[in-house]
């Protein structure tokens, strides 16, 4: 007898990878099994392409690896102990899976666990950059039928934004700078958009604050042209070591800086200021508390990010989008997205 396999994205080494037939994933116990519709590309999806992704560096992960952490799909199989009537439930998934049993995880931080995998990411579990994927149940969000397999696939990074504009605590009358016009920048600003604050965006090409404007933010610079101007909360959403020390500078005294973005090298923020300026500094790692409200916002079109999705490509496509390549008529949006049924 054969056993049954499906294709998958498979890196091998860095800057190495291919479309391979895999093993099918088995619902196992506690676990589902999900016809993927939808998968969105990460920037740490490229760190693992480039050799660059911390974890690989720290024993958390290892090569091969099948990547792929922003997803949806289609439940079509489920193992012993899950309710069967998930068979046809359209979802998406948390990539934080914990262990369950230590202390963060009984507090409801299961997203730091010590012992956490991280699907397509940590600990061997396999990503969502296949035809087919297993997950627990427990880590599944149901989407309703307004919340499409593109909106579907962008409630994990959307759920980093949200927790990161919830970080910002901003509302009517409040002024906030997002530096990193990216998708989580974007996403950032949106959220903040849709709670009444006045947003603003400071990105370093002018084509990435040509697509801010085109998306409703008239507000967006570059560091040479900010203006002059009082800001309640700062985000920073970039990779550059530098702005995390420019956003506590840029925020008003009492106001909030959130750090969402990670520079490949450390960076440096003087804490004299942070005190003088009694300033609240809110650090964000994982969408896992965010996931439930950014569906509820992406269901009541509150936030619509649809338009932050350049190009839909196939798994044969996905090492030339690692590379930087960018997909033939791809629109001028940050986010690609892979439809693994796509040959």
């Amino acid at each position: 007898m054969t056993s049954r396999t499906i294709r998958a994205f498979v890196l091998t080494a860095p800057g190495k990878g291919s479309v391979q037939e895999v093993p099918a994933p088995e619902a196992r116990p506690g676990d589902v099994v999900v016809d993927v519709e939808r998968v969105g590309v990460c920037g740490t999806d490229v760190e693992f392409f480039t050799g660059d992704m911390i974890y690989l560096h720290q024993g958390h992960a290892t090569y091969p690896i099948r990547l792929g952490h922003e997803w949806a799909g289609t439940v079509s199989a489920v193992g012993d102990g899950v309710d069967p009537a998930w068979v046809g439930r359209r979802v998406m998934g948390d990539t934080m899976l914990g262990d369950g049993v230590c202390r963060r995880c009984r507090r409801g931080a299961q997203h730091l666990c010590e012992n956490r995998q991280e699907v397509g990411i940590r600990g061997g579990r396999a990503g969502a950059l296949a035809e087919q994927l297993s997950v627990p149940v427990t880590s599944l969000r149901e989407l309703p039928g307004s919340v499409d397999a593109v909106l579907g696939a962008l409630v994990e990074p959307g759920g980093n934004a949200l927790r990161a504009a919830q970080g910002a605590a901003a509302g009517p009358g409040d002024r906030v700078l997002v530096l990193g016009p990216g998708t989580i920048g974007l996403l950032v600003a949106m959220f903040v958009r849709a709670a009444g604050a006045e947003v603003h965006l400071l990105g370093r090409s002018e084509a990435s604050l040509d697509f801010a404007r085109g998306v409703g933010f008239e507000h967006a610079w570059t560091e040479d042209s900010l203006p002059q101007l009082r800001f309640d909360a700062v985000v920073d959403a970039s990779n550059a070591e530098h702005l995390p020390a420019r956003a506590l500078d840029l925020v008003e005294p009492a106001g909030r800086v959130v750090y969402i973005g990670l520079a490949g090298t450390p960076s440096l923020i003087d804490t004299r200021t942070l005190a003088v300026k009694d300033v609240t500094a809110v650090g964000i790692l994982s969408a896992s508390p965010g996931l439930d409200a950014t569906i509820a916002a992406y269901a009541n079109g509150s936030v619509d990010p649809r338009s932050l999705v350049a190009a839909t490509v196939g798994l044969e496509q996905v090492g030339g989008v690692l590379a930087g390549q960018l997909p033939e008529r791809a629109g001028a949006g940050p986010k690609i997205h892979v439809d693994p049924r796509i040959v």
